[in-house]
C-alpha cells in the first residue's frame, strides 16, 4: 500500500485511523511488547518518519487505541452489569455477582488487559506532556464512568467505587501477565509441569482478587 500525502484534515484523518487499525490488527496478532514502529510502518506502507507525522511515538499509538478499547470495553460491562445484577439481592450476594460478571468480560479482553499492563510500566514513559494530559483526561473520564456503574450496584460503596475501578484496570493488567506467559516460560511449564502453577487462568484469578477487594471495602453489618 501506498498513500500520497495527505493534505486536508480529512484525509490527516483518514491516515491517523488507518495506522490505528493496522496497530489493532497486530495486537489481535502479538503481545503489547512486540509491536513495533517499524513493523506498524511496514504494514500501512508508510516511511516511519510519516508515521510519526500522525502520532509522535509507537506508546502513543497505544496509548489512544487503549482509550479506545476502554471506552468499548465500558459499554460492554454496563449491560452486562444490567442484565446480570439484581437489586434486591443482598450486598454480598450483588457484590459477588458483580466480580464475576467483571472478571469475564475482562477475560474476554486479552488485549486490553495486556494493554493495562503496559500502561504505567511502558506506554507512559515515550510520550509528550501534551499526549500524556491528553491520554490521563481520557482516562479520568473513564474511571468516572466505571465508578458511576459501579455504584449504581453497589452504591454501598460510596467513593471508593472510584479506588475499586481504578485497581481493577491495575489487577487486570498484572494478572494478565501470568495468563499469557511468553514461550520461554510455556516450555519450561510443559518441561516441567510442576512449575505451571505460577501459571494463572485470568478469570478466576480476577475474580478471586475482586472478591477480596469488593469484601474489603463493603461497610459491615
Amino acid at each position: 500500500m501506498t498513500f500520497q500525502r495527505a493534505r486536508t484534515e480529512e484525509q490527516r484523518e483518514i491516515r491517523r485511523r488507518t495506522i490505528l487499525d493496522a496497530a489493532s490488527a497486530m495486537l489481535d496478532e502479538m503481545p503489547v511488547a512486540a509491536v513495533t514502529l517499524n513493523e506498524l510502518s511496514r504494514r500501512v506502507g508508510l516511511a516511519k518518519p510519516n508515521v510519526l507525522r500522525y502520532f509522535e511515538s509507537r506508546e502513543a499509538v497505544l496509548l489512544e487505541l487503549l482509550d479506545h478499547f476502554l471506552q468499548e470495553w465500558l459499554a460492554e460491562l454496563a449491560a452486562e452489569l444490567a442484565d446480570g445484577i439484581d437489586a434486591k439481592l443482598p450486598m454480598a450476594a450483588r457484590a459477588a455477582a458483580m466480580a464475576d460478571i467483571v472478571s469475564r468480560s475482562l477475560a474476554r479482553r486479552v488485549v486490553l488487559c495486556d494493554l493495562f499492563g503496559a500502561q504505567g510500566s511502558v506506554l507512559e514513559h515515550n510520550v509528550s506532556v501534551a499526549v500524556a494530559i491528553r491520554h490521563k483526561r481520557a482516562s479520568l473520564g473513564h474511571l468516572a464512568t466505571m465508578a458511576h456503574l459501579i455504584q449504581q450496584h453497589l452504591p454501598e460503596l460510596g467513593e471508593n467505587a472510584e479506588l475499586f475501578s481504578l485497581q481493577t484496570m491495575v489487577m487486570a493488567g498484572a494478572l494478565s501477565a501470568y495468563a499469557t506467559p511468553p514461550p520461554s516460560l510455556e516450555a519450561a511449564y510443559q518441561a516441567e509441569p510442576p512449575l505451571a502453577r505460577f501459571r494463572m487462568e485470568l478469570k478466576d484469578s480476577l475474580q478471586l482478587a475482586l472478591t477480596a477487594t469488593l469484601l474489603g471495602v463493603l461497610p459491615r453489618g
